[in-house]
């Protein structure tokens, strides 16, 4: 058996299935017996804490029942060394493990070790925060609030002295930067771990990401905490300055494949990474949309070349109409450069000013205007796309550049009607969807060839089935299918919709087929947010949560302040429900239901999985509030959702938590 507490809370077996058995209080009774360790809580100590409201007699019975449960669940082969095992005498419970089967023995284990093979075990340990995303009863809590502080000071200490040692190898510098970057998403303002993220950068010769660290802390512990960096934290500034002016040379990005100081492999993000911002539209307001089409042409072209880390163009978006400062852009999407542009479209003719600028520094390091027909707009991305490629990164090859660069459209009109439906397609609303198909029909009515269009008219058409937004599901699958079928052949070079063919293919039920189409996308464009996103979905469905879970993260990666993040989040969500992390996945829909109250679809999800976690409460008030927004839903529809199909166990216990929670059968 595995017993995890740090960063969510796991019992699964050594295979990593989880224990269906054990009731959510049960695995927090094990997390507190675990947090004891050796010491062990008396069993008055554990009635006081799991049924405090009850008499002795009944506490001392549940309390006992409760570790029946538990026992039942241990069922490692006598004398495995992985064995988690119950000792216990007339007053003290005491959990007894190897540190490799419970990852807080695992933490502490490494952290008396102290030094570098220890603090590797308790980097690698500490995967987040103390029972992160779970909620405790208040009760409860006040056991677990000194214990986290202790843990998190512990993992704080550990990352500073992880990135100090003299001769540390990657795997040393490795650890210490994932737990550096867990860390700070419990504690943003923690100086330990934006110090040591400074000390790995500045060992890997990224002196400029090094910067930015201490920027990101300075500007943490003004929100945070209404502070400024401590004398530790200036003093290592100053030694990066001391030792870059030393050089007589400013501050420079690692180029793709540079070797790290201590001659292993670079571990972080290599090459260039760059954000395309909104172009402001100069013309007409009705042509807002044309303006955002540049933008979305230019990100698409650029993040197919391999040697770059492009955000994706909806994290860009969050600042469209803002005025912000280059710098702090910068800091927030994590890039070293950012192209900026304006557009103007009057009558036939068509100007594109754009500008490409370092964030540090906020120099601008190459501008261009380009003037002619509106029908050469194609032509101009794809010079604006090669000159901003040869201005980061001389040494990428002419042919690598047109290689990136899509085949234009053989109408400007059908591509304008694409451009005003794609952002309709980011809704996830059922009118939004509606308003979107008529202007994907009329782009192939002048273009029958159009591949992309094809293929996002099949997505809408599947979306209208998978979130019940139709009462002729079959006519609207036969829809989608004939979409994807007109494909063939039009869109082998167009990640984004080969991304929304495979999308609808997921959704009309062949996964297999998607993740063929999806994988070919990712191919061609490894930057691809929303592909990595929808290839989670396809891991959700094929059955294989862990790996969703890291394709999700990584879609997270690409596109840290996307607007769609929803989306991911619920994907990451599912992977965690369909894991046995009911309790974190329970977490993540009330956030995400609080912050889109509009995406009525998440009530569904989160309807079914509060009820297989037991808190029923919640369960009914996202039933009510889906049956308001969807009174039409059934279980029976639900569950005849092609997507669903290759899992059928999985939204068996969906559909009783659907039951649980109060909606209708049919």
């Amino acid at each position: 058996m595995r017993l995890r507490i740090l960063g969510g809370l796991d019992f699964t077996s050594a295979g990593g299935e989880p224990t269906q058995d054990v009731t959510r209080q049960t695995r927090l009774l094990l997390a507190c017996l675990a947090l004891a360790g050796a010491r062990g809580l008396s069993r008055a100590e554990l009635c006081a804490l799991f049924w405090p409201d009850r008499p002795s007699a009944q506490a001392r019975s549940s309390l006992r029942q409760a570790l029946a449960a538990i026992r039942k669940a241990l069922t490692s082969a006598p004398g495995d060394a992985d064995a988690i095992s119950l000792q216990s005498d007339l007053d003290i419970v005491k959990l007894v493990a190897n540190p490799t089967t419970v990852d807080v023995f695992a933490f502490r284990h490494g952290v008396k070790q102290d030094g570098r093979e220890g603090w590797i075990v308790a980097a690698n340990a500490y995967r987040g925060e103390l029972l992160a995303g779970v909620e405790v009863p208040d009760d409860i809590e006040e056991f677990l609030t000194p214990h986290r502080r202790g843990l998190s000071a512990q993992a704080q200490a550990v990352v500073e002295g992880l990135s100090k040692i003299d001769d540390a190898d990657g795997e040393a510098l490795s650890a210490a930067q994932a737990l550096a970057e867990r860390v700070l998403q419990s504690i943003p303002a923690s100086e330990e771990a934006h110090r040591a993220l400074m000390r790995i950068h500045f060992r890997r010769g990224r002196t400029n990401a090094a910067l930015r660290q201490f920027e990101q802390c300075r500007e943490a512990l003004r929100r945070e905490l209404q502070a400024e960096p401590d004398g530790e934290t200036r003093q290592l500034l100053g030694s990066i300055q001391s030792s870059v002016n030393d050089k007589h040379d400013k501050p420079r990005r690692a180029e793709a494949g540079e070797p790290e100081a201590n001659g292993t492999a670079n571990l972080m993000i290599s090459g260039p990474s760059v954000a395309i911002m909104p172009f402001d539209n100069l013309g007409d307001a009705a042509d807002e949309y044309f303006a955002d089409g540049v933008v979305e042409e230019i990100t698409a072209a650029l993040s197919r070349i391999r040697d770059f880390f492009v955000i994706a163009r909806q994290s860009a978006f969050t600042f469209k109409g803002r005025f912000v400062d280059v710098k702090e852009v910068g800091l927030a999407l994590g890039v070293a450069y950012l192209v900026e542009g304006t557009v103007r479209r009057g009558g036939d003719r068509l100007r594109i000013s754009v500008q490409l600028v370092d964030t540090l520094t906020r120099t601008q390091l190459w501008s261009e205007r380009y003037e002619g027909a509106t029908a050469e707009i194609f032509e101009f991305q794809d010079q604006i796309a090669t000159q901003v490629a040869g201005a980061l990164k001389p040494a990428i090859r002419g042919a690598e550049i047109e290689a990136a660069l899509r085949k234009p459209p053989a109408s400007l009109r059908a591509y304008d009607l694409v451009m005003r439906a794609f952002p309709k397609l980011w809704g996830q609303n059922a009118a939004a969807i509606e308003e979107a198909i008529p202007l994907l029909t009329d782009a192939l009515g002048i273009d029958p060839k159009y591949g992309r269009a094809h293929a996002l008219l099949a997505w809408c058409h599947t979306l209208k089935v998978t979130y019940l937004w139709t009462s002729e599901p079959d006519r609207e699958l036969e829809a989608a299918r004939r979409a994807i079928a007109a494909t063939a052949g039009l869109i082998d070079n167009d990640p984004t919709a080969l991304t929304a063919a495979g999308a609808a293919t997921s959704f009309c039920g062949d996964q297999e087929g998607a993740s063929a189409l999806i994988e070919r996308a990712l191919a061609l464009d490894p930057n691809n947010a929303w592909a990595w996103a929808r290839w989670g979905w396809n891991g959700i469905y094929r059955g294989q949560p862990a790996l969703a879970l890291e394709r999700f993260e990584k879609a997270m990666k690409l596109s840290p302040l996307d607007p769609f993040a929803f989306n991911t989040r619920m994907g990451m969500a599912a992977a965690l429900a369909r894991s046995g992390r009911l309790e974190e996945a329970v977490a993540i829909g009330k956030d995400v239901t609080r912050k889109h109250p509009d995406v009525t679809w998440v009530h569904r999800q989160l309807a079914a999985w509060a009820a297989m976690a037991g808190d029923i409460e919640t369960a009914r008030a996202a039933a009510r509030k889906l049956l308001a927004a969807n009174p039409e839903f059934t279980i029976r529809r639900y569950l005849a959702i092609p997507a669903f199909q290759d899992m059928p166990e999985y939204f068996n216990q969906m559909a009783q938590g659907l039951r649980d929670a109060g909606l209708p059968e049919s």
